[in-house]
């Protein structure tokens, strides 16, 4: 077998070989789907792995220009090509389309660039097969007390986790993850839109409304993601980036009514002021405080009701969505 389809960033095919028998142990047909863009030196070996775990590995190529449709159909993957660039959300929809009328049952997600190990899908589907579950994610911080992870990521992790306690009402330690299995049942409850925010926090805010059950279990990984150093400003300016996103679009009523209201409330509060003033003949019209005051109350009506429109159409569309 050629050594591009089972070498890849230093993933080592042989150590992975736990459990050959895995498949012929469980019923349902689990299919992994692997999005790919630009991914020829790792997509091989991904797809040989994951075959070990699954009965199918799609792999969906979204507009690459290098070679990695052409090895991931070599190492026996189902490939399907987008022929520009979609984006994840697109590939993601795509894929659970195609894993659905290969008949599967259970639906792996897992990146192709070698971060997460194959070795841990049946760790990963484990709480679905027992009936305990309709979508496990599968979390880099669950088990770790982080001790040994630099501050600011810690700070990071922190606000993304209350983020997601608050937004989707669920208890998630790792609200990026890639590395998630899902019941095929639930494909229709997902919108797979992911243009106001990463379609892996835009699919928890869809579980946590529609009241799936969802695990988090402990996954391995052969690039930790977490010893990559990075500049603290901007991973921390990207997280508060993600946590803004994730109010705007799941908790609107915080996010536009409330300071909307105070902007509104202290407007009209000044323009109370003016007139009592002014009526009273202690003050004059004056330009500045005029404008001020007109702009607190519009700014402020406006995203009051912003935020309660998009509360209310929210909600429509929860209570429209497919079951």
């Amino acid at each position: 077998m050629s050594n591009e389809l089972i070498m890849g960033n230093n993933i080592q095919f042989q150590a992975h070989i736990e459990n050959p028998r895995f498949r012929e142990a469980v019923s349902q047909n689990i299919t992994v789907v692997l999005p790919a863009y630009n991914e020829e030196g790792s997509i091989g070996s991904i797809v040989l792995l994951s075959k070990l775990y699954a009965d199918n590995v799609i792999v969906v190529d979204d507009g690459s220009t290098d070679r990695t449709a052409e090895i991931a159909r070599k190492a026996g993957a189902e490939v399907i090509a987008h022929n520009t660039n979609k984006g994840k959300a697109e590939v993601l929809k795509t894929g659970f389309t195609a894993a659905i009328n290969l008949g599967a049952d259970i639906i792996v997600t897992m990146n192709s660039d070698g971060q997460h190990n194959p070795a841990a899908i049946p760790k990963l589907v484990a709480p679905i097969l027992e009936g305990n579950a309709e979508f496990v994610n599968g979390s880099r911080s669950l088990n770790y007390p982080g001790k040994n992870t630099p501050l600011y990521r810690r700070v990071g992790q922190t606000l993304q986790d209350t983020t997601a306690k608050m937004n989707f009402n669920l208890k998630i330690t790792d609200t990026q993850s890639g590395f998630r299995a899902f019941a095929a049942s639930t494909k229709n409850i997902f919108r797979f839109n992911g243009k106001n925010t990463a379609i892996e926090r835009e699919m928890l805010a869809d579980a946590g409304r529609s009241g799936l059950r969802i695990k988090e279990v402990e996954i391995g990984t052969f690039k930790d993601s977490e010893s990559i150093i990075q500049n603290p400003i901007k991973y921390l300016a990207e997280v508060m980036k993600n946590v803004v996103e994730d109010i705007e679009v799941n908790r609107p009523l915080y996010f536009y009514s409330v300071p909307g209201f105070g902007l509104a409330t202290c407007g009209f509060y000044m323009g109370f002021k003016f007139l009592e003033s002014f009526f009273l003949g202690s003050t004059s019209l004056n330009f500045g405080h005029t404008f001020l005051m007109f702009f607190l109350a519009f700014v402020g009506a406006y995203m009051t009701l912003r935020g309660i429109i998009e509360h209310s159409m929210a909600g429509v569309a929860k209570n429209t969505d497919p079951a």
